[in-house]
């Protein structure tokens, strides 16, 4: 969905002029927030990846969403029906601006751009309700070779390609369908030898098109 305004100046003047907002810079794998213990607040990620991770109880780690630069994120775009915390990590080097919406009121009466992002936030909002959609449709196939057809596909979708580059490596690709890695590489393995696929490095291309809408 194509935003309505020029997001990356929009923020620019949100940082310059909203006394409420703050910038923090992140290493990989640091944690950029999380989802209980710092609520009412909403993320937007000005520079680099992130993730939204869950563990299990045995530690496996789910990825839950997948955010880049201009994303929006925070408690208030993802609520909470479980006790079970959730952390955004950075994916890469990257740069967050962090806003508290439930002190918005407390802001200087001249700063009207909070008030615009909250104009924004149905967008927003929509921006992951798409992604989640996609995710759960992804979790409802039955095998782990619909899971990555229905996933390369959305990928060449996006891309406007059969050959496409993955976004995740083949490690959070697994955490993100909610597989396991080993057994997914021997299905990859057998998709290739099928000639469903090729693959070289992080580059996909879909040969049989056919085996998409099966």
């Amino acid at each position: 969905m194509k935003r309505i305004f020029d997001f990356n100046r929009f923020c620019e003047n949100l940082q310059a002029h909203c006394a409420l907002t703050s910038t923090k810079k992140f290493k990989k794998d640091e944690v950029i927030t999380t989802y209980l213990l710092k609520r009412n607040q909403i993320c937007i990620l000005l520079s680099g990846e992130a993730f939204l991770i869950r563990y299990t109880d045995g530690g496996q780690r789910h990825i839950l969403c997948t955010f880049k630069k201009g994303d929006a994120f925070g408690e208030t775009f993802y609520r909470l029906h479980t006790s079970k915390e959730l952390f955004v990590l950075a994916k890469k080097d990257s740069e967050v601006l962090f806003l508290p919406y439930d002190k918005l009121d407390s802001c200087n009466k001249e700063c009207t751009y909070h008030l615009q992002l909250l104009r924004e936030l149905p967008d927003l909002f929509l921006n992951r309700m798409t992604e989640m959609n996609l995710r759960t449709e992804l979790l409802a196939c039955h095998t782990i070779r619909e899971k990555l057809l229905a996933y390369f596909f959305s990928v060449k979708k996006e891309k406007g390609s059969s050959s496409f580059e993955l976004p995740l490596s083949l490690t959070d690709l697994a955490d993100y369908l909610v597989i396991d890695r080993s057994a997914m590489m021997r299905e990859i393995s057998k998709m290739k030898q099928e000639n469903i696929i090729m693959k070289k490095g992080k580059t996909f291309k879909i040969i049989h098109q056919n085996e998409m809408e099966k």
